[in-house]
C-alpha cells in the first residue's frame, strides 16, 4: 500500500511529524521533490531531530529514498547522516541516480539572483540553498545527476560544459568575482569523492525499480512531499513559489512509481490550524493590520515555535485560509486530513478563519489563478468561539472526544468544507501528542 503526505498550505504544516506518526507500519519513506531547503522537525521520545534532506522515516529505522524529483546537496546529505550516526541511529538512505546534484555555484547564483531582485517585488525569499538554479539546470538539460558522480569521465565532461557558462553568468552578467565554487578542477575532486562514498555505501538506486519492487513485495511505502501546495511551481502563488511540485501528482513523476499505483493509495493533506509562511508575497489572512493583530501574531509565533527550521527566520502568521485549503483538496485529491497545532490556538477568546474572499464585488471560495488577483482579495472572516488550555497529553491519551468542544467544532468545520475526513489531530510536537482517528495502513 502507498500513502502520500502533502502539505495543504505554504509549508511548515508538520508533515515530518505525520510521517513519523504512521511510521510503525511503513517499510520505506520516499521524498519526491525539493532539497535541503525543506526543514522538518521530528520529535522521538525526548529527542528532537531537525532534518532538511534525510526523509523523516530515518528516525524510526525505515529505509529512506530521495527520488529523482529531488535535488541533492551531497555535503548536506552526508552531514545529516553522520550526525544521526553520532546520535546512535543508523539511517538507511538511498538516492536516485536520476536525481540532480546541487553544486556550490548553484548556491552562489541563488544568492546573487535574490540580491538582484531585492529592490523589486519579485524576490521569492529563497533559503539560498541553490534549489532554484539546480532545477533550472535540470530543465535546461545541463544539470549533473547523482549517477554522473559515479563515473569520473562523465562528471568531468559535464563540469567542463556547464561551469564556464555559470562563471560567465556570474562575472559578465552580474559583475561578481568568482572563486573556487566555479573552478572545474576543485569541483571535480570534491564531487568525485562524493561519488566514491555513495558507491562505497551502496546508496544509489534506480528509484522507480527500487520502490516498485518493494510495493510488489507487499511492503508499505510512504511518499513524503516537502513545502506545501500553495508554493507549488505550477499550482501555487507564482512567482513566490518553490522550484518543484509538492503536490501529490509529483509523487509519481518524482519517484518513477506509476500514478495508477499511487492513485490506489491514500493522500493525506497536512493542515496547520492557522497559517504561517517564511518568505515574501501576499497573504490575505495575515495578522498584520494593526498593533493588536501584530501582538496576536507574536503570541502565536512564540507559542507555535514558528521559526524556519532551515533559516531560523520568523514566520509570518495568519488565520486559516479556507479557500487555499479548498484549492489544495482539489489539486491533490485528499482522502484524509491531519490537522496540527490546535493547542497553539488554545486560550484565545475567539478564533477566525478566512472562509472566502471578496474580489471586485464577487465572492470567491477558492484561490484565483494569478497571485496579483490573490493579493487583491479581502478575506471574508468567520469567527469561532475559542477553547481553553487543557492538558493536551491527557487529550491525546483519551482520544477525540476529549478535545474541547469548541475546538472540535472548528475541526469539523474544516473537514466539512473540504469534504474530507480527519485522520489525525496534532495537539503537541511529540508523536504521542497526536489524536489518531484513522491509521491508513490498516
Amino acid at each position: 500500500m502507498t500513502v502520500t503526505i502533502v502539505g495543504a498550505q505554504l509549508g511548515d504544516e508538520g508533515k515530518g511529524g505525520v510521517v513519523d506518526l504512521y511510521g510503525d507500519r511503513v517499510d520505506v519513506v520516499a521524498r519526491y521533490q525539493g532539497g535541503d531547503n525543506a526543514g522538518h522537525t521530528v520529535v522521538h521520545g525526548d529527542q528532537e531531530y531537525k532534518l532538511s534532506l534525510v526523509p523523516s522515516g530515518a528516525v524510526r529505522g525505515k529505509v529512506g529514498v530521495l527520488g529523482n524529483g529531488c535535488v541533492v546537496n551531497p555535503a548536506t546529505l552526508f552531514d545529516e547522516i553522520d550526525s544521526l550516526r553520532e546520535r546512535g541511529l543508523d539511517p538507511d538512505v538511498r538516492v536516485a541516480e536520476r536525481a540532480h546534484v546541487i553544486l556550490p555555484y548553484h548556491r552562489v547564483l541563488d544568492g546573487i539572483e535574490e540580491d538582484a531582485k531585492s529592490d523589486s517585488e519579485l524576490d521569492a525569499g529563497t533559503t539560498g540553498r541553490g534549489i532554484g538554479p539546480t532545477y533550472e539546470d535540470k530543465v535546461g538539460r545541463r544539470g549533473i545527476r547523482i549517477g554522473d558522480l559515479l563515473d569520473p569521465d562523465v562528471l568531468r565532461e559535464r563540469l567542463e560544459y556547464v561551469v564556464p557558462q555559470k562563471r560567465a553568468l556570474a562575472e559578465d552578467v552580474f559583475g561578481v568575482k568568482t572563486g573556487e565554487e566555479f573552478d572545474i578542477a576543485s569541483l571535480y575532486e570534491q564531487y568525485r569523492r562524493f561519488g566514491e562514498r555513495l558507491a562505497e555505501e551502496g546508496m544509489t538506486v534506480n528509484a522507480g525499480d527500487f520502490l516498485g519492487d518493494r510495493i510488489d513485495a507487499d511492503e508499505n511505502v510512504m511518499f513524503e512531499g516537502a513545502q506545501g501546495t500553495s508554493i507549488d511551481i505550477d499550482h501555487g502563488i507564482f512567482p513566490y513559489v518553490t522550484s518543484s511540485n509538492p503536490t501529490a501528482g509529483a509523487a509519481a513523476t518524482g519517484t518513477g512509481v506509476g500514478p495508477t499505483t499511487i492513485g490506489t493509495g491514500e493522500v493525506i493533506g497536512i493542515v496547520k490550524a492557522y497559517l504561517s509562511r517564511v518568505g515574501t508575497g501576499p497573504l490575505p489572512t495575515e495578522l498584520s493590520d494593526d498593533e493588536t493583530e501584530e501582538e496576536l501574531a507574536d503570541q502565536i509565533r512564540e507559542k507555535g515555535g514558528e521559526f524556519g527550521t532551515v533559516t531560523g527566520r520568523p514566520r509570518r502568521i495568519g488565520w486559516l485560509d479556507v479557500p487555499m485549503l479548498r484549492h489544495a483538496a482539489r489539486v491533490n485529491g485528499f482522502t484524509g486530513l491531519a490537522i496540527n497545532h490546535i493547542d497553539v490556538l488554545a486560550g484565545l477568546g475567539s478564533v477566525s478563519v478566512g472562509h472566502a474572499y471578496e474580489l471586485g464585488g464577487e465572492t470567491l471560495e477558492t484561490m484565483p489563478t494569478t497571485t496579483e488577483r490573490w493579493a487583491d482579495c479581502e478575506p471574508v472572516l468567520r469567527e469561532f468561539d475559542g477553547w481553553s488550555e487543557v492538558d493536551w497529553s491527557e487529550v491525546a491519551a483519551e482520544g477525540y472526544d476529549a478535545i474541547p468542544e469548541n475546538a472540535r467544532t472548528y475541526l469539523e468545520y474544516v473537514s466539512d468544507e473540504l469534504d474530507t475526513p480527519i485522520y489525525a489531530v496534532g495537539v503537541g510536537p511529540g508523536r504521542e501528542q497526536t489524536v489518531v482517528l484513522e491509521t491508513p495502513f490498516e
